[in-house]
């Protein structure tokens, strides 16, 4: 069950501290932010290149990397299956959740997250470091071939095919393809429902009680199998942490997402 931390108690954790701020609309402005400062002692992961693979025709914006590819990355950070982890972003956990999941579902022991993000640290006064240092890279741990708990487009119907509830995580007006300022298509995947990502947290990125998670998914907090998607997979793991959180540990991640679905259209 995932735990967040208080940007008051950064100073006294022990482990690796990874800054994943990104912007979708600027591809090098989470890179470019961690240069000009971030919490002493980060490491930064960057969605597109770091926790991504090459987009093709089809699997969507930002398709998972191959498993070992993403140990391999994690390891030249420094990081392997004994090292606690702390994630933040400045995106209501939009990115920190992605990695989150992309670690959770390898084995790693489950990252830590900063409430509030990085805003929530700065607001404590302390200096951000700019100087970005290397890392002694080490050995990758052995991971999975495939991404365990996430399913593509064939598997996806499959799993309707089961009954499984289908939730979208975009914004409402996204969902109901009355704005769509990414994908070539607007709508949705027949048969979701929606239940945007930004729920699950407050204004100032800090996440909601157990009570008001719950009070998110009302009846269908219970539901079995589900499947979670957004644009890319990427936000839908905000979702997924939500429910983790209320102890749900058997939610699918559809990675491709509504980007890889309407490719075949």
């Amino acid at each position: 069950m995932p735990q967040f931390l208080d940007a008051a108690e950064v100073k006294s954790f022990a482990g690796v501290v990874i800054d994943c701020r990104f912007s979708l609309a600027d591809a090098n402005a989470g890179r470019e932010d961690h240069g000009r400062g971030h919490i002493p002692g980060a490491r930064y992961l960057d969605l597109a290149t770091d926790m991504s693979a090459a987009v093709g025709v089809h699997g969507g914006r930002h398709p998972l990397p191959a498993t070992h590819v993403f140990a391999q990355t994690l390891a030249g950070l420094g990081i392997d299956h004994s090292t606690e982890v702390l994630l933040y972003d400045d995106s209501r956990f939009a990115f920190a959740a992605r990695c989150w999941w992309m670690m959770r579902a390898l084995g790693y022991p489950e990252p830590r997250i900063l409430s509030g993000g990085y805003a929530a640290w700065r607001a404590l006064g302390d200096a951000p470091e700019t100087t970005v240092s290397s890392v002694p890279a080490i050995e990758a741990p052995c991971v999975p071939e495939e991404w365990p708990g996430a399913c593509d487009k064939e598997q996806l119907a499959a799993l309707q095919g089961q009954s499984a509830v289908l939730v979208d995580a975009r914004e409402a007006q996204r969902y109901r393809g009355e704005h769509e300022p990414i994908d070539p298509v607007a709508g949705h995947i027949p048969g979701a429902i929606n239940l945007p990502w930004q729920s699950f947290s407050n204004e100032v990125g800090e996440f909601l009680d157990h009570e008001a998670l719950r009070a998110c998914w009302g009846d269908k907090l219970d539901a079995s199998p589900m499947v979670v998607y957004c644009g890319s997979g990427v936000s839908a793991c905000v979702n997924i942490l939500s429910l983790a959180e209320l102890g749900r540990e058997d939610v699918w991640l559809y990675g491709g997402s509504w980007s890889d679905w309407c490719s075949y259209l």
